[in-house]
């Protein structure tokens, strides 16, 4: 077992996220946030298909898509338009969507911009 450095300084995840993609309004902050959404989304989107029992093939065919993108969207990998979301959300699980709008460092960064009722 490696012995702890004491002398190691603690950082916040906004300090970490600061020295990794530079501070909330720079282009890498931006994309890194962009994508971290989609992840979140995507759980989102997840969490209420398995809520509701639904196979991605049986909200792919109430919502009017395809398995195949269902699975892109829960995995992070695609970027859907509101729209979409709301399809999926409000046809698909018959919830509503509220989105929340607010001003750079008002919100932690643990915060999703996108919440639902599912």
């Amino acid at each position: 077992m490696k012995p702890v450095n004491n002398n190691m300084e603690l950082t916040t995840f906004d300090e970490h996220l600061e020295k990794r993609y530079g501070p909330i309004g720079s282009l890498k902050r931006t994309e890194f946030e962009i994508k971290a959404k989609a992840n979140a989304n995507g759980e989102v989107i997840r969490e209420g298909r398995k809520q509701a029992k639904m196979t991605q093939e049986e909200l792919a065919a109430k919502t009017g898509t395809r398995k195949s993108f269902i699975s892109r969207i829960e995995n992070g990998h695609s970027d859907i338009q509101l729209s979409t979301l709301y399809r999926l959300v409000e046809i698909g699980f018959g919830k509503l969507i509220n989105l929340t709008i607010t001003e750079w460092g008002s919100v932690s960064t643990k915060a999703t911009s996108v919440s639902c009722g599912v």
